[in-house]
């Protein structure tokens, strides 16, 4: 099973991800965004978003695969998808592969995820928080199609902890589908 956590910067993927896989047995992160920068190595520096590659949807497809075949278990997915065709191919990739996909977009109002971005201490430059701001924009354009296709956890005024909560109740193990 994967459950794969969408949404923009500074929206608690990363902290609910921890929660969730502290939760659930057999559960691992997965990284979606090491594939991208493994291709980096391949393919080059991309011009907009390593996403932009179509070996890379391809590739976090067959990864989770056979990284389930391997293991078994459930991958957590931290991965910010803005557009709508790549999250299709994902998507019918893994069904296709016979793995059930929960989709959920982490989603906060833009005073918050501002707040949270200019507060982060990750980025460790001044442009790496301005290159998350920037896509704040995108991520705004891309909510309508995200909100028809994922289930929308406003994550605004809840802690990740809740949301881990509340994403574990509406997951089921495989055999218990």
């Amino acid at each position: 099973m994967i459950i794969w956590l969408n949404g923009t910067f500074g929206a608690g993927k990363t902290t609910t991800a921890k929660e969730l896989t502290s939760r659930i047995p057999d559960s691992r992160l997965f990284d979606a965004e090491k594939v991208g920068e493994m291709l980096w190595h391949v393919l080059g520096v991309p011009e907009r978003d390593f996403q932009d590659f179509p070996p890379w949807r391809g590739l976090v497809v067959e990864t989770a695969r056979q990284v389930l075949g391997y293991v078994g278990g459930t991958l957590v997915v931290t991965q910010t998808v803005l557009v709508e065709q790549y999250w299709q191919e994902i998507h019918t990739g893994l069904t296709q592969a016979g793995i059930p996909v929960y989709h959920f977009l982490l989603h906060a109002d833009q005073d918050t995820l501002v707040e949270r971005i200019e507060t982060d201490t990750k980025p460790k430059s001044i442009t790496a928080r301005q290159w998350r701001l920037d896509h704040l924009a995108d991520y705004r354009q891309s909510l309508s199609w995200l909100r028809r296709a994922a289930e929308v956890i406003d994550t605004t005024e809840i802690t990740p902890g809740r949301v881990a909560d509340i994403i574990t109740s509406r997951v089921r193990p495989r055999g218990q589908l």
